[in-house]
């Protein structure tokens, strides 16, 4: 074994490790015997690895301890640039290698952010999403190994088949998953390889929203009803509400309020988003006709129940709706190319309420969303709401008619006016500022004024 250096190298005077850059990736010193010791650069105090060769071109690495930058080294936790080569031979000598922890995988760190997702309450089908498009030989690969064209490349190829929003939702919860991995171990050392492999797809946000005019709304809901009476009122609720399917179908009896006046359903909210979300129920209103059928179809049920349930009796579980919607819309008579879903009768609920006039804010609170994805997402409808209320208000004042002298009063006189016309063959009018006017006088400038138009 390598002795132990005793001339200071670049890393092991505190001055010169604490005026490197801050860093992910470390900086290492060779020992000798294929063993090496690395200091990384923290917003605090810096971080001691031991690293050793294992015969085949790769290496095992470990945290071995935190810098003495700025307390003094205590030979446990806190180690001098002495104390940490002394505990990287130890632990290179006591053969802790990667045989003994098994190194992180890609598979298995996407196993770890599914128990992550299911413990917070999140969607599990994020992780679902990604590891239906890795393939095995990623899969098996351990992370800390993963490169950037590793991840580049599979990236670029998702982006020959499907859409960059699509392509930025993969990779966006690929990325979540390979952060919670390096979150939980030390021996992955940078995150180089995701971030900038994984980078977001540019402009990819440009959302293709089918708005869908209320006459073809009923033809599809007639359509569904038709199929069965419980996918039509599924449907009905999705299109009077505005709702997601996933939040129509967790609604229960209970949430169905038609003993009072307001009728409504409590809608509860969705689980989008990061962090733990706490489900909430929010009012929807819903008509007369609509909260009639509900209650018909509630029966005797106890409250807890689903509301609204399959033809079976099942409750509706994840795409359940999807081929008999899309059969729905092709009775319809829906052009095929329009790639109708479920989620157009959200997007019609929320344009046909911005062209009524509420108020975004409630708009945004009854479809569970915010008033900044609503312009974000539905802008050149919102463009068109805005046109349709400032008409409104719009007066054309670039033609105004003159109004005729009222003739107050006509009366028989004697002589003529200064023109020549007799009074008693023409009689004059008084107007309103009670000068006398000539009638054949008044006729001849009618008569030119509209033969200059003319002329013109």
């Amino acid at each position: 074994m390598a002795r132990i250096r005793t001339k200071a190298a670049s890393i092991g005077i505190k001055k010169n490790r604490l005026a490197l850059p801050l860093s992910k990736k470390p900086v290492f010193e060779s020992l000798g015997d294929g063993v090496s010791v690395g200091y990384r650069r923290n917003l605090g105090t810096g971080t001691w690895i031991a690293r050793r060769a294992d015969g085949m071109g790769g290496s095992n690495q470990q945290v071995i301890g935190q810098a003495d930058d700025f307390a003094d080294a205590d030979g446990s936790s806190i180690l001098s640039w002495a104390q940490a080569q002394a505990r990287a031979f130890d632990w290179a000598k006591s053969g802790e290698t990667a045989t003994s922890t098994p190194p992180v995988t890609l598979g298995g760190a996407l196993k770890a952010y599914r128990a992550d997702l299911a413990v917070r309450g999140a969607d599990t089908a994020n992780e679902a999403r990604v590891r239906r498009h890795l393939p095995k030989r990623l899969l098996d690969k351990a992370v800390a190994d993963l490169t950037r064209d590793d991840l580049k490349n599979w990236r670029d190829g998702l982006s020959e088949a499907l859409a960059p929003a699509t392509v930025n939702r993969i990779t966006n919860g690929l990325k979540a998953a390979l952060n919670l991995a390096a979150d939980g171990t030390d021996r992955i050392l940078t995150r180089n390889a995701w971030e900038k492999g994984l980078a977001s797809i540019r402009d990819a946000e440009r959302t293709r929203n089918v708005i869908i005019p209320d006459a073809e709304v009923a033809k599809i809901v007639a359509a569904a009803d038709a199929q069965s009476t419980a996918f039509g009122l599924l449907v009905e609720v999705a299109a009077a509400t505005g709702s997601r399917y996933s939040q129509i179908a967790a609604l229960t009896i209970e949430d169905l309020q038609d003993g009072g006046g307001d009728l409504r359903l409590m809608m509860p909210t969705s689980r989008k988003g990061k962090g733990i979300k706490k489900v909430l129920r929010r009012p929807v209103p819903i008509t007369k006709g609509l909260a009639k059928k509900l209650r018909a179809s509630a029966g005797t049920r106890p409250p807890t129940s689903p509301l609204l349930v399959k033809p079976s009796g099942e409750p509706w579980a994840k795409s359940d709706h999807s081929r008999p919607f899309a059969r729905a819309v092709k009775a319809a008579g829906l052009d095929a190319a329009a790639q109708v879903t479920i989620y157009a009768l959200r997007h019609s609920s929320i344009v046909r309420q911005a062209l009524a006039g509420v108020p975004l804010r409630v708009v945004a609170a009854l479809h569970d969303t915010s008033v900044t994805m609503i312009e974000r997402t539905y802008s050149a409808n919102i463009a068109d709401h805005a046109d349709a209320l400032a008409r409104r208000a719009l007066k054309d004042f670039g033609h105004p008619k003159r109004p005729k002298a009222p003739i107050l009063s006509r009366e028989p006189m004697e002589g003529q006016c200064r023109h020549g016309h007799s009074y008693a063959d023409h009689p004059p009018y008084r107007n309103k500022a009670g000068a006398i006017v000539c009638a054949a006088c008044a006729r001849e400038r009618t008569r030119r004024t509209k033969l200059k138009k003319r002329e013109r």
